[in-house]
């Protein structure tokens, strides 16, 4: 009888550890996926702003931005089984509020930051229930590069935030130093139990 318990004990454990190693097996699929998604969509951005800049400065990437950094992320999205969004404590466009979840992570980034984590290495994944679905969900930060502060920083040109507040009236995303968290990419899609 001892035998017959202890190797059932050892076939729920054997069956436990390889559910363990396909979940997270699932997990690390969908954090790559995430990861690509992400670099998708910020080159993509990155590109048509860097154009526009070169272009026109500041006030074209401002109207770059404004119109084309949501139908980018619709693309990533279509793309994808992905909902594919940028968020920040502190939005240009209220369209990209945080919501509760979203800004706890941003809380937790900035404190992992301040304690000298790498801001490049500053992600989150984990499942939730959502509206009775499970969802994965991904969160990278965003650094505030050079590039960034002719827009978002301390000293922006008083021509640049005229068009700011031209097209974002309720702009809250300005004031940020290099290397500062500007934002997040927000990935989410619905997975099977």
């Amino acid at each position: 009888m001892k035998i017959k318990i202890r190797n059932i004990l050892l076939l729920l454990i054997t069956a436990n550890l390889h559910h363990q190693v396909n979940a997270q097996s699932k997990v690390d699929d969908n954090v790559q996926q995430a990861r690509l998604l992400v670099t998708t969509f910020a080159n993509e951005l990155k590109s048509e702003l860097s154009s526009a800049m070169l272009a026109g400065g500041p006030i074209n990437g401002l109207e770059v931005c404004k119109l084309r950094a949501e139908p980018i992320a619709r693309e990533v999205t279509g793309s994808s089984a992905w909902h594919v969004a940028r968020t920040s404590s502190k939005v240009r466009n209220l369209n990209n509020t945080p919501e509760p979840w979203e800004l706890n992570i941003l809380q937790q980034f900035e404190k992992r930051l301040a304690e000298g984590e790498d801001i490049n290495k500053l992600e989150y994944s984990g499942m939730q229930v959502v509206k009775g679905e499970m969802v994965f969900r991904y969160v990278k930060a965003i650094p505030t590069g050079g590039v960034c502060l002719a827009c978002h920083g301390r000293n922006v040109d008083s021509a640049v935030s005229q068009k700011i507040t031209e097209l974002y009236p309720n702009d809250q995303a300005t004031g940020f130093s290099l290397g500062d968290i500007r934002g997040v990419f927000s990935l989410s899609k619905t997975v099977d139990n």
